[in-house]
């Protein structure tokens, strides 16, 4: 059985009332982690963890969650950078020859609110903990349309491109603190949002993927647990797309 350093380290994971985050939270809790489930929605706590209603949009949220944490269990060694929303459409969307509809602020500021900003809340109110700790790592959700685009989502893409080059920013300067900065860039995963969609659809996400079937959200939290581990201990500045070759099958 591979060691991978991480039992009783406290791990924050943001958005973790469902989805990725929740399968996140639950693998941490496997290796025998303290996890902190943060998530502006209702959620559960893992055994021997807490669950705290934390917006990442709110600096105060964010640093008054941390406070506690810390103070519940001192050392912080792992935060993931999760949390995240869509507000998708069309940049400029026009229906014969006449403009039909555009992204709007309210749509563009939401996304890269809790996208972007957000990691950057976390990260900045975590990181002071990590240097009195002697280190740490970091793991930011990207996605791999952050690394090539996709239709209808200018928002989205621009905030997940946005945290690539956080993670790679974050990765030079923290690193004499000892503390690892990385990005995991996920393809399509079978979450609800997915799962809600057309069969139409679905197919056609499995028909872009080599691999021939969506991810499932175990295997984004089985590459942030790796990334965090001792196993990861030279790696930092890097994006991980888990994404069953889907770039590279569109």
């Amino acid at each position: 059985m591979i060691d991978t350093g991480l039992k009783d380290q406290v791990v924050i994971v943001t958005g973790a009332a469902a989805g990725i985050g929740l399968a996140t939270a639950r693998r941490f809790a496997q290796e025998g982690c303290r996890v902190a489930s943060w998530d502006v929605k209702e959620g559960e706590a893992q055994p021997g963890g807490i669950f705290q209603k934390v917006d990442v949009t709110s600096p105060a949220s964010v640093a008054a969650a941390v406070d506690a944490v810390a103070a519940r269990w001192g050392r912080l060694r792992v935060l993931v950078n999760n949390a995240g929303i869509l507000r998708d459409g069309m940049l400029i969307k026009y229906k014969e020859g006449v403009l039909a509809g555009m992204m709007s602020d309210e749509q563009f500021d939401a996304v890269i609110s809790v996208n972007l900003k957000g990691v950057f809340t976390c990260t900045r109110a975590v990181v002071p903990h990590m240097i009195q700790g002697g280190g740490g790592a970091i793991l930011n959700a990207s996605s791999v349309v952050g690394l090539y685009g996709n239709f209808g989502q200018t928002n989205y893409v621009a905030a997940k491109a946005g945290v690539i080059g956080m993670t790679k920013v974050w990765a030079r300067e923290l690193g004499k603190h000892q503390i690892r900065v990385n990005a995991v860039a996920p393809g399509f995963i079978a979450t609800e949002m997915i799962r809600q969609m057309p069969e139409k659809a679905q197919q056609a996400m499995v028909g872009h993927t080599p691999l021939g079937r969506v991810g499932e959200p175990e295997d984004i939290a089985n590459a942030y647990v790796f990334l965090a581990s001792n196993q990861a201990s030279f790696i930092t500045g890097a994006v991980l797309s888990v994404d069953g070759g889907a770039v590279t099958g569109t």
